[in-house]
């Protein structure tokens, strides 16, 4: 090799040249490296955006629960008319971030946020979107909620089960009963069959039901048994915490919760 770089600079006219040249190599392997730092801090950063289908997405963010780093998952769908979030990131410093990756992969801003239940892990980013200028939609059960535990509060409030039109997609919010909280929603894509669960649903790789201090221990295994029965075979399920890619969380959820009521009887 040294042979062969000798002969090129001694063609190109000595020894300057040989100089320029070793400088433009290591200057590269530096730039290199570099980029490869970049890479590696991207795809270990605090939001992670995943294709799931056509034209919906789910983001996660992470924050601190009893000392151990937890992801939460959330979703977006691209419209002909904007972007619509389900529930905001859990981290506040990801609030802008999510906003610019979304403009920058889309070319669209956000025009809608719902947030499927009072905790901070849905509802934490309600008012910097407000001020955005994007519509923010809560039931009015979790506005109340809301309000009584100091958490973010969303500008126009959903009375009933809803039917919501954005661009070419319809979508429904269900309130199927306590589980996880007392106010806690799913929303229902019926064409597409993506059931977005939020945090009443558990990842098919869930040890337990977490956190019940909000909930209804005695009435989860109903709420879930009504989603069941009015939303048929989804194909895609959306929990609200960890693994999203299999179908059989809900029905895992189901048993959980009925084991947890079998076990307060």
């Amino acid at each position: 090799m040294e042979q062969i770089l000798g002969n090129c600079v001694h063609l190109a006219g000595g020894a300057k040249f040989k100089d320029n040249f070793m400088r433009l190599i290591t200057t590269t392997l530096i730039s290199l490296f570099f980029l490869a730092n970049i890479s590696a801090q991207t795809t270990d950063s605090s939001l992670k955006i995943s294709h799931l289908s056509g034209d919906f997405y789910i983001f996660r963010t992470f924050n601190l629960y009893k000392g151990s780093r937890i992801s939460a998952n959330a979703m977006y769908l691209v419209t002909a008319n904007g972007v619509v979030l389900f529930d905001t990131p859990w981290d506040t410093a990801q609030f802008q971030p999510l906003l610019d990756s979304i403009k920058i992969r889309h070319h669209k801003n956000v025009i809608l946020c719902i947030a499927t239940h009072f905790h901070a892990d849905r509802t934490a980013g309600l008012e910097y979107y407000r001020q955005q200028g994007i519509k923010t939609f809560t039931t009015r059960q979790t506005d109340e909620l809301s309000k009584k535990n100091g958490m973010k509060r969303a500008e126009f409030l959903i009375e009933n089960d809803t039917i919501f039109t954005i661009g070419q997609y319809s979508f429904q919010t269900y309130f199927p009963g306590p589980g996880h909280t007392a106010d806690n929603i799913v929303i229902w894509f019926d064409k597409e069959k993506i059931l977005y669960g939020g945090c009443l649903i558990k990842s098919a790789d869930a040890d337990d039901l977490g956190y019940l201090g909000d909930g209804n221990e005695k009435r989860y295994a109903s709420t879930i048994e009504k989603i069941q029965r009015k939303f048929k075979n989804p194909k895609y399920i959306i929990p609200g915490h960890d693994d999203w890619s299999s179908t059989r969380s809900l029905e895992h959820t189901l048993i959980m919760a009925k084991q947890l009521e079998r076990k307060n009887q």
